[in-house]
Parts: structure tokens; sequence; C-alpha cells
């Protein structure tokens, strides 16, 4: 039997474009369509007409500039913390033998689909200022008011982001530790070297690509959290989507929220592509 004809390169080209026109249809209606009004919408003000007065008003804001360095600074900080924090936890489940290791593991993507409020209401039951721990304080001292009042601050927040998108860097971690090739460590071992050592010799260079997978993915939803900074009732602290909340809904300044959810959106983008450029640049 003799195979079939091989289709001319322009009839390929065209079945190619027919089976890429349906997701990219799909993707222009659901996401670049709204994201095009919002940055018409952008350049419009309440007064009518286009103009740049919505973003000189923005960027004159204290409020503005104030959140936007409390959302670069606190997602940083959270990536930094669920990368070491992941990493240490990893390494004690894949290689430190106890019981229960494999349900510890199952338990961490169970964990990835709770919903980051959830996180957070567990966190204020246990250090809420009507919580468990300031309920124990204040029952064993008899004082007014409990020391544990953090939550509504930015370390309380920053607490409950590395709580709930820790996991988020621990599954690509166990996943690269599982194709690990355990000789390696025996051998290391073998020929003297401390346990640091092969960390960071042997372990760290295997398991780097899983590390910046999940850093880059925890920068981009730190950046863009809502829930768990609504949740604390942290009312000192403002990120750039709490300000689209509070323009939008609270103020109805509709060109204000779109600019500052622009902004959002290149600081999103940008922030992930100088964490990728490091990323290639070392070697993940």
């Amino acid at each position: 039997m003799t195979a079939p004809p091989a289709a001319p390169p322009r009839e390929r080209a065209y079945r190619t474009w027919l089976w890429a026109l349906p997701p990219v249809v799909l993707l222009g209606c659901a996401f670049l369509y709204p994201l095009a009004l919002v940055v018409r919408q952008s350049f419009q003000p309440d007064s009518g007409g286009t103009s740049l007065k919505p973003y000189a008003d923005v960027f004159a804001s204290t409020a503005f500039r104030e959140a936007l360095w409390t959302t670069v600074w606190l997602a940083l900080a959270a990536t930094a913390c669920c990368l070491v924090l992941g990493f240490f936890l990893s390494l004690v489940i894949a290689f430190v033998p106890f019981p229960g290791a494999r349900a510890v593991a199952r338990f961490v993507d169970v964990f990835l689909s709770f919903p980051s409020f959830l996180i957070t209401l567990a966190l204020l039951f246990l250090y809420g200022t009507a919580g468990i721990a300031n309920g124990l304080w204040t029952g064993a001292t008899g004082a007014g008011a409990g020391p544990f009042q953090f939550l509504t601050t930015p370390w309380g927040v920053l607490l409950a982001e590395v709580t709930y998108f820790t996991p988020f860097v621990m599954r690509p971690l166990l996943a690269a530790f599982s194709q690990l090739d355990t000789a390696q460590l025996e051998v290391a071992a073998s020929l003297g070297a401390r346990p640091a050592r092969i960390v960071r010799r042997v372990v760290l260079p295997e398991a780097f690509p899983a590390l910046t997978a999940g850093g880059g993915l925890v920068l981009v939803l730190c950046l863009n959290e809502f829930g768990i900074v609504l949740f604390t009732g942290a009312k000192g602290v403002t990120t750039l989507p709490t300000l689209v909340y509070s323009k939008a809904i609270l103020e109805s300044d509709y060109p204000g929220a779109c600019v500052v959810a622009v902004v959002n959106v290149l600081v999103s983008v940008g922030l992930y592509g100088l964490y990728r450029m490091v990323s290639r640049r070392a070697g993940a």
C-alpha cells in the first residue's frame, strides 16, 4: 500500500489557521475585548471626550503611589518567603522519612483547591482580635485585650499570603524531587559530603526550574490578590486590586478604576517578564 500524498504547504497552512481560529476568537471575546474596553475607558473622563486627565489625576494621588508600593513589596516579600519555606518543606517531605509523608504530599494537592479567603478566615479564628490565641491569653492573664493584633497590619497580610501560596511552590518542587535519582545523593553522601552541600550542589540545581516556575506563579498571583487583603480587614493596607474596587464601587470613579487596572496589568506583566529574564540568565 502506498501512503496518501501529502497536502500542499498552502493547504496545510490553511488547515492550521482553521484549527487555530476558534481558540483565538474565544481568547479575543473572553479577554482581549474586555481589556480593550478597560483601556479605552481609562482615556475617557467623566466630563467627556478623550484625554490623559484620568491618568494625570490618578498618578498625582498619594493613595495610588502608596498602593503601588504596597502591592510590589508585598508580592516580592511573599514570593521570597514562599520560595524559602516551600523549598524547605518540600525537602522534608521528599527526603526525610517520617510516617504520613505521602498523606502530607497529597494534602498539598488538596490545599491548592482552597479559596484564599478560607485560609484568611482560619487565621482570623486563630490570631484575630476575638480569636483563639487572644482568648487564651486574656483567659490566663485577665487582660482586656490579647497581644496578637498583627493581622490588620501589612505583616498579617504577608503571613496570610505566605500561608496560602507556599503550596503553589511545593507542588512543582515535589514533582521534581520525585524524579530525582537518589543514587546521586547516595554517591555524594558516600564521598563525605554534608547534607547542606548535597542540597546546594545536587538537589538545588535539579529543582531550580521547578523553583522558578513556582516562584513566577506566586509572584503573579500575589500581585493580583484581592480576597486576602479584603478579609484580613487591614484598613491601612491598600493594594492596586483593592484600589480598583474602592474607586469603582465606593467612589464611582470608573475612569480612575480603569487607569489603576491598566497599571496593575502592566506591573504584573513587567515584573513577571523581569522574573523570567532573570531565571533564564540563571540557567532555569
